[in-house]
């Protein structure tokens, strides 16, 4: 029997109340029952309709994992690395998992708790200033596509990831998740470059080239290979972890080295060298000599990597290479794309279609940026760097105080791990940024919503420790009164 009642004073329900919500929902699913057996007639019909419940209740219990599963698809393109997995079209079926599980949580539900910090402050407005100068862009149906197609949603699960990032596990999977995939692009990579499929000028090493994938282009491909570098590494020098796993971390840390060596990246080289210099500037005293060593060791790695046989910026080429000096071509034209529109650029992606009308040494050819710091000049003025740049830097300075901290040995090995690498993957960005071309896609905005989950975390913890602390030598010191 249903109650006409609401709620008792003491806030809980009696037993078969019914809101209007709950009401809502019921008709809402009766009437799916009938639209779907009006459009298919079949007994089957009522048998996966009644799945859909239980369907729903498994994507919103497991919400956290279908978000990550969609990054990961999205940012490590693993149906593109493994393309068997491209006709079950899972990026678009986690898209839309994804959005069902963020309105259900936010409306019905109600627990997806967000919370603001200063990132966000400086992330939405960088998204803004890109979103309403849409309509003065230099090509708007450029902007729209790279706007819808990517951008969008690149900021909203920066939103979605660092609110639904809240327990230990959630760091745990993060990690773990992001070194096997890593591991896995590295592994095919590899296989590509021994087998010689793919490569670019010869000897460079790309996956899913002639199928279009992002990640054949080398550069690309040593940028999807940084990110999880930071992440092996620290897994690598946990000691809370178990045996098995710093040796998993060691041996997906020796794939993407071997890895992003194969792409012959120079931006890759530099990021990698930063990753490990972070990590090695607190652990060696003298940093001199870290200095030294880190110098030779860019030195060997260029070496190791066979810089020098690339077709473009080889030791074939007297000078300054000729792949040195497009770069330098492109930063001068992003330079006078931002003196001739210094307050919203020339428009999200709009670098390369503009090219021609800038640049001062054409060549019968647009040319990328190959900068992360002159393509957002470019393409959002110099108030959009400066709002990018902020962003940037109170992520690194926010990653760094949790690490520097004192209090990490409070922390599981899996939290650990993330917030040791946190600050070293920034700093990988920062400088493979030079080179790379990253400012409107995944790897910084992903380090973004990690250090804001992080923070939000290690704040809470702490925080309870201290009261826990607190309640503890209070009730002491009370019973030696007594």
């Amino acid at each position: 029997m249903i109650n006409n009642i609401g709620p008792g004073t003491d806030g809980i329900r009696p037993v078969g109340y019914l809101s209007a919500m709950n009401i809502g929902v019921y008709i809402a699913f009766l009437g799916l029952i009938g639209v779907a057996l009006y459009v298919f007639p079949h007994p089957i019909t009522l048998l996966a309709v009644g799945l859909v419940p239980f369907a729903i209740w498994g994507v919103v219990r497991f919400s956290f994992y279908v978000v990550l599963a969609f990054v990961v698809f999205s940012f490590f393109r693993i149906h593109e690395v493994f393309p068997m997995l491209s006709p079950l079209k899972l990026p678009q079926l986690l898209a839309l998992g994804v959005l069902l599980v963020t309105f259900l949580r936010l409306t019905i539900l109600q627990n997806l708790a967000p919370f603001w910090s200063k990132q966000f402050t400086l992330l939405i407005a960088f998204f803004l200033l890109v979103t309403l100068t849409m309509p003065l862009a230099a090509n708007f149906g450029v902007t729209m596509k790279s706007w819808s197609g990517t951008y969008s949603k690149v900021i909203l699960m920066t939103l979605v990831i660092a609110w639904m990032m809240r327990e230990e596990e959630h760091f745990v999977s993060a990690c773990r998740v992001y070194l096997i995939a890593g591991g896995c692009v590295g592994i095919v990579a590899l296989l590509n470059k021994v087998n010689g499929i793919g490569l670019v000028e010869g000897t460079r090493v790309t996956i899913g080239r002639d199928i279009g994938s992002l990640l054949g282009d080398p550069n690309d491909l040593a940028l999807v290979l940084l990110y999880p570098i930071a992440f092996a590494v620290s897994t690598m020098f946990e000691k809370g972890c178990g045996r098995f796993e710093r040796f998993l971390g060691a041996a997906v840390f020796f794939v993407l080295v071997f890895a992003i060596l194969a792409t012959q990246s120079r931006g890759g080289l530099l990021g990698l060298v930063a990753v490990v210099g972070l990590f090695a500037y607190n652990r060696v005293k003298s940093k001199v000599l870290l200095g030294v060593a880190g110098s030779i060791g860019l030195i060997l790695l260029f070496a190791a990597a066979g810089i020098s046989e690339r077709a473009s910026g080889g030791a074939a080429e007297e000078g300054i290479d000729a792949s040195a000096m497009g770069r330098l071509y492109a930063w001068e034209a992003a330079w006078n794309m931002a003196l001739d529109n210094p307050i919203w650029g020339v428009g999200l992606s709009n670098f390369y279609y503009n090219y021609f009308f800038y640049s001062n040494h054409w060549d019968g050819l647009n040319h990328a940026v190959h900068s992360t710091w002159f393509g957002v000049l470019a393409e959002t003025g110099f108030v959009g760097l400066g709002i990018f740049i902020a962003l940037i830097a109170t992520t690194f300075t926010a990653s760094w105080r949790l690490l520097t901290s004192g209090k990490l040995d409070n922390l599981a090995p899996g939290v650990r791990i993330a917030v040791n690498a946190a600050p070293a993957g920034v700093a990988g960005f920062i400088i493979s940024g030079t080179f790379l071309t990253q400012g409107f896609i995944w790897p910084i905005y992903l380090q973004v919503a990690l250090v804001i989950a992080l923070k939000k975390f290690c704040e809470k913890r702490w925080a309870t420790e201290e009261k826990d602390a607190s309640q503890f030598y209070l009730q002491n010191a009370k019973s030696k009164q007594k």
